[in-house]
C-alpha cells in the first residue's frame, strides 16, 4: 500500500485536475456526501485517505462517462 505522503499527493494532484478542468464538478465537491466526514471527529489514517482518492477517482469517471454520453 502506497505511504499517506503519496496518497496526499495524488488527492492534491486529481483535486486540482477536477479544479481546473471539470469546475462544474469540483463546485460540487464540498456537497458530495462521498467527500463528505460522517462523524464531527473522523479518525483520518492512510486507510480513510487511500478510499477517499478512490472515491474521487470513480467520481470524475462517472462523470467524464455522463458528460461523454450527452455529447453523442
Amino acid at each position: 500500500m502506497k505511504d499517506l505522503h503519496t496518497i496526499l499527493k495524488e488527492i492534491t494532484k486529481l483535486t486540482l485536475n477536477i479544479e481546473m478542468n471539470y469546475p462544474e464538478l469540483y463546485r460540487s465537491l464540498d456537497e458530495n456526501p462521498m467527500t463528505l466526514p460522517v462523524t464531527s471527529h473522523p479518525h483520518i489514517d492512510k486507510k480513510v485517505m487511500q478510499e477517499y482518492l478512490e472515491g474521487l477517482k470513480e467520481l470524475l469517471e462517472r462523470y467524464v462517462a455522463e458528460e461523454n454520453t450527452k455529447n453523442k
